[in-house]
């Protein structure tokens, strides 16, 4: 009946990714952000006719209870058994007993052992099919819900033999035993896929760390003989250099300030005609985290059959499980253990769950993250919009304690200049972008074609959105918001600029290693914009110290010593005057503009302390060398849950002025009300899929 490459290629079928206009496929993962109403008065001209999925059900549930999952069903274009488990009315495994009596076949419960090579893991995950047994007799287990069991229903109706050589079971039974079966080779992909597929592509050889001295120290050397023989002709060849890049980077901001804000979105889609979305949130250490992002995403606007969400954890992060497990989140959650192989990095993570991903579409999200609600339906129409060829939407990034100190005061307008400005023009003008580590809507296809994240990269979403680019693929911008926390302590923010700092620094090492292979996946204007995106502000950042000396001491000369100069210094003077001048007053037009469309003008009084803040980071940008030549590939975390306004306790006057308190109030209260219904609505002990 189904062969194993019949199998093979189902799976492929199924988990073809879906547009938006397309219904959900045959896996399992579905939800809506309210919870299904199954108790609404009957449709007496309802069809008495069962779909199989619900048939084999009638002992357990009423028909009442049945008739409404069918009509909610047909409205969300999935299975009725897929309502009946996200509304918390029937368990996983007693689903999957009551549909397998059914069917006439039996139900599998670890044996037969799975019978595959590691390879074929992933693709058995996608399809929900897995072969058992021995080769003299193998059997198929089938771990599937909805319109995929209608199929198997209609293969063995035509094949009735065929019913002793298969078994059902349900998806996350399934899954659990592919994750055990294939924990070696699933956990391999996670730290090195990219490195074995594209070496060339990954942070892992690209020159750093000891590698990076020989050329460091020839030439510095080379400067130090130049500097002797002629300083004024060093001073000024260098200075030009990176005058050059940085005036170049300035120029591609200003630019950027002449283009409009992104199109709104399309129309609203029906929810028949949305896909499966995977929503993916890498966790460490973040159990007091875990009640607000469960209301945050519990809150997202869309059919909670058609979702799928993988809490990715690490194996000694015990605090974290317990407060998931406590808070008994319902089916649409899943934790997904990476194995402790390989760096221990959020990209990392992202690889470990991505096989288990159930979505033709992936988002990722922060522990912090306050998305809003319609987020992924913006998303799905911008991938509509941009067509085939879009392989990621980046969403805004709006930090939420914004008033609560200077240096996030300083962080929340970087970020409106950021992503309320530059993002959206690099979009409309088809340029790379590089992306947030955040808020990241990903083409299941476009990000797996890729190679996933680099495990070794420590801004891997820099770096994918580089990547993408290379490969022909485009990116979107979306007007639509996530609160997020900026860091509230000088010591916090400075690990986390620098490794910022260092990730794009690998970024740049990575991609100029084949200049010919770049320029010709790029083009020359896109070439030039990647290149401004990566080394223009680390140049900026690295020269700033050295100009705004020059420019003090020029200023105290001239009022205490003067004293003639020599054409070099002339030159040199005029020079840092222009890049100082120049670089504060294009930030300053770009923050203004951000600020303007985030209607909070009245913080730009922030901006007199740009000279402070431009120093701070180039002591980032300093510590991320040293940082690339003696620990390239550690990661940072950044602490989340310490500010005050994501402890409750922010008054509200603390509240951003770009979002209002009544915005923050109504955001709020959705997540309140979507906490509620997560203690009603199918709570239940997480499935853990550790991949070790």
């Amino acid at each position: 009946m189904l062969s194993e490459a019949e199998a093979r290629r189902k799976g492929r079928r199924d988990g073809d990714v879906a547009t938006p206009r397309e219904t959900a496929s045959e896996h399992p993962g579905a939800k809506h952000r309210s919870r299904p109403d199954l108790h609404t008065a009957l449709d007496l001209d309802a069809e008495p006719q069962l779909p199989v999925e619900l048939a084999g059900l009638r002992h357990l549930l009423t028909p009442d209870v049945l008739r409404h999952a069918q009509m909610r069903a047909r409205t969300m274009g999935v299975g009725g058994d897929q309502v009946l488990l996200h509304a918390g009315l029937i368990s996983p495994e007693a689903l999957a007993a009551a549909q397998a009596a059914h069917l006439g076949i039996d139900l599998w419960d670890g044996e037969p052992v799975l019978l595959l090579p590691a390879e074929d893991v992933p693709g058995a995950l996608r399809a929900g099919l897995a072969l058992a047994g021995t080769r003299q007799a193998p059997v198929l287990v089938a771990g599937v819900r909805g319109r995929a069991l209608r199929r198997l229903a209609e293969e063995l109706a035509a094949a009735p033999a065929e019913a002793t050589r298969v078994r059902l079971t349900s998806p996350e039974t399934l899954r659990a035993a592919l994750a055990r079966h294939g924990a070696g080779g699933l956990a391999q992909a996670a730290a090195d896929g990219l490195r074995q597929r594209h070496p060339h592509l990954s942070a892992a050889d690209a020159p750093q760390g000891r590698r990076l001295a020989w050329p460091f120290l020839m030439v510095a050397a080379g400067l130090l003989l130049l500097a002797f023989f002629a300083p004024a002709a060093l001073q000024m060849a260098v200075l030009g250099a990176v005058s050059t890049v940085f005036l170049c980077a300035l120029g591609l901001r200003l630019a950027s300030c002449l283009m409009p804000e992104p199109a709104p979105a399309l129309p609203r889609l029906e929810d028949r005609h949305l896909p499966v979305y995977s929503i993916l949130v890498p966790l460490y250490r973040e159990a007091a985290m875990v009640p607000r992002l469960a209301s945050a995403l519990a809150a997202l606007d869309y059919p909670p059959e058609k979702l799928d969400i993988k809490l990715i954890l690490e194996p000694d992060d015990a605090q974290t499980r317990a407060a998931i497990l406590a808070a008994h989140l319902p089916p649409r959650f899943e934790i997904i253990t990476a194995a402790p192989i390989g760096p221990r990095t959020k990209p990392k993570a992202l690889n470990a769950a991505l096989p288990f991903a159930r979505g033709t579409f992936v988002a990722v999200f922060d522990a912090e993250d306050v998305p809003d609600p319609g987020q992924l339906r913006a998303a799905l129409a911008c991938f509509q919009r941009g067509g085939p060829q879009r392989a990621c939407v980046q969403a805004r990034l709006v930090v939420e304690n914004a008033r609560e100190r200077l240096i996030t005061r300083h962080f929340a307008v970087e970020y409106c200049a950021h992503f309320d400005v530059l993002v959206p023009a690099l979009a409309a003008m088809g340029m790379p972008i590089l992306l947030g580590g955040t808020s990241n809507h990903f083409r299941r296809a476009a990000l797996e074609s890729a190679g996933g994240w680099d495990a070794y990269n420590v801004t891997e979403d820099a770096d994918l959105g580089l990547r993408l680019s290379r490969l022909g693929w485009t990116i979107g911008a979306i007007a639509s918001d996530t609160l997020e926390e900026a860091p509230v302590t000088l010591h916090a923010w400075l690990r986390q600029r620098t490794r910022w700092m260092k990730g794009w620094a690998q970024t740049l090492l990575v991609h100029v290693r084949s200049p010919g292979a770049l320029l010709a996946d790029l083009g020359l204007p896109r070439l030039l914009v990647a290149l401004l995106l990566t080394a223009g502000p680390f140049v900026a950042m690295a020269v700033h110290p050295f100009s705004l000396a020059a420019v003090g001491h020029h200023l105290w000369t001239a009022a205490f010593a003067g004293h003639e100069r020599t054409w070099g210094e002339v030159a040199t003077l005029a020079l840092c005057y222009v890049n100082l001048g120049l670089g504060y007053g294009v930030t300053a037009i770009i923050s203004l503009l951000g600020l303007a469309r985030r209607r909070r003008l009245a913080e730009a009084w922030i901006l007199i302390g740009l000279p402070v803040y431009w120093l701070l980071q180039s002591l980032a940008v300093w510590r991320a060398l040293a940082d690339l030549a003696t620990d390239p590939h550690r990661w940072d975390k950044t602490e989340h849950g310490t500010s005050r306004a994501l402890r409750g306790t922010t008054p509200s006057s603390q509240a951003p002025a770009h979002i209002t308190q009544d915005h923050i109030t109504r955001r709020r209260s959705a997540a309140a009300s979507a906490a509620g219904r997560l203690a009603l609505n199918g709570a239940r002990n997480v499935p853990d899929l550790s991949i070790r």
